[in-house]
């Protein structure tokens, strides 16, 4: 009796002739293979990994094969799919915890190795824009050295860089050439600073000098000129030297900076705030302010310390609003949130050193010093003046000689200044 399904045979010939199946009428199908019975052995230790020293079909007909499956083996535990790493199934809270405090020192060493790269790539990208142009080595005849430092800083209508438009909009005019707009003695000491005005119609004697660019040497002729006059006539060195020769008192640093420089430093820290007791308009200047307190861009700065004809008291008056100024603009300059912030930082020292002018022996500490030293004039540390004045000589200011000479002593020794400038 067959019990296959109709159409299976064991008859290749017949009904199944493709052998499909590999059927056939008889007990067994034709050609099937002895399927062995497989001892299972008691399942290994829980992380253990049954030896695989065969292929994957190896090994079927021999006693007591496991695939291990069933040992409840992860997937990436010891010899799997984790490239031989040890798992390690200890709870969580038996685990050690993090080094916070080597991390902490890590992170801190690093911090402080990028900030230490950032402040030397500053460094030398801010010295690299200094103008050293100024060689004090070529001014003669000059007074002994005193305590503390003395710097010459000057205000000068330069109009290198400008455009036309530039120019009309800070209301410069556009004459050739250089003169002084301001000057000042900043005297930095241990007593605090000391800031006086040179007013540029001062009476003063232009003495013998060398020539900066010909070496030539010029004898004295006794010749009495505003002060702004010996800037014009042979530039920076003789103007160090005709104050220097009327005060008796020795420069040790000249700075110098232009009208777009002061300007545009103006608007990169965004403006500088300052009271203004008296409403004054000036058009010469461009100046057209209300009293009281205001904050002044780059452009009404400039009409600012500029204006002088609005004054009755003239040249004086407008010394006043440059120191006043001058200090407020250090003071808000020097704020953590100009130093510690790079898009007003670089931009505020971009825009000064640009145009700023200084001596072959000026560094960044020494410009630094004097920039904090303003500061302190503001802050109430140090004191600013006018240069004592006497009376006039054929429209020139004169200076009191015996208030000089006490003022100009006691800035050598570096003495808490008592002079008074009235």
């Amino acid at each position: 009796m067959n019990d296959w399904p109709d159409g299976w045979s064991d008859d290749r010939g017949n009904n199944n002739a493709a052998g499909y199946g590999r059927g056939s009428g008889g007990a067994q199908p034709e050609g099937a293979r002895v399927m062995r019975h497989v001892q299972r052995p008691a399942a290994p230790p829980r992380g253990g990994v049954p030896p695989q020293s065969r292929g994957y079909d190896e090994g079927y007909d021999q006693q007591g094969y496991d695939s291990g499956y069933n040992t409840g083996q992860v997937y990436g535990g010891p010899g799997g799919g984790n490239g031989g790493r040890p798992y390690d199934d200890r709870p969580y809270d038996d685990r050690p915890a993090p080094n916070w405090r080597r991390r902490l020192k890590v992170g801190s060493l690093t911090l402080v190795v990028v900030l230490l790269a950032v402040s030397i790539g500053t460094y030398f990208w801010a010295d690299s824009k200094l103008k050293r142009e100024v060689d004090l080595s070529k001014v003669i005849e000059r007074p002994g050295e005193g305590e503390g430092t003395n710097y010459l800083i000057v205000g000068s209508d330069s109009r290198e860089g400008m455009t036309a438009d530039d120019k009309k909009k800070l209301h410069t005019g556009s004459a050739e050439g250089k003169r002084t707009d301001s000057m000042m003695i900043l005297h930095e000491g241990s007593n605090g600073p000391t800031l006086i005005s040179l007013p540029r119609d001062s009476d003063v004697e232009i003495p013998s000098f060398k020539g900066s660019e010909s070496g030539k040497l010029f004898p004295a002729e006794g010749r009495r000129v505003k002060l702004n006059a010996a800037y014009a006539e042979d530039g920076p060195e003789l103007l160090v030297r005709t104050v220097e020769h009327n005060t008796g008192l020795r420069i040790d640093h000249y700075v110098e900076i232009g009208f777009a420089g002061f300007a545009n430093i103006v608007d990169a820290i965004g403006g500088v705030e300052i009271d203004i007791p008296k409403a004054f308009k000036d058009k010469k200047s461009g100046a057209d302010f209300q009293a009281g307190k205001q904050t002044l861009n780059g452009e009404q700065s400039l009409a600012f310390v500029r204006t002088r004809y609005a004054f009755a008291g003239s040249d004086l008056d407008r010394t006043k609003n440059q120191q006043k100024f001058l200090a407020a603009l250090a003071s808000q300059t020097a704020t953590p949130g100009t130093i510690l912030n790079p898009f007003k930082l670089y931009p505020t020292m971009g825009a000064g050193l640009d145009t700023l002018i200084v001596d072959k022996d000026m560094s960044l500490w020494s410009l630094g010093k004097m920039f904090f030293a303003m500061k302190g004039v503001t802050g109430g540390d140090g004191k600013s003046m006018n240069m004592p004045i006497s009376g006039s000589r054929g429209g020139n200011l004169v200076w009191d000689k015996a208030k000089v000479k006490q003022l100009v002593q006691q800035l050598k020794n570096d003495e808490t200044v008592t002079v008074s400038d009235k």
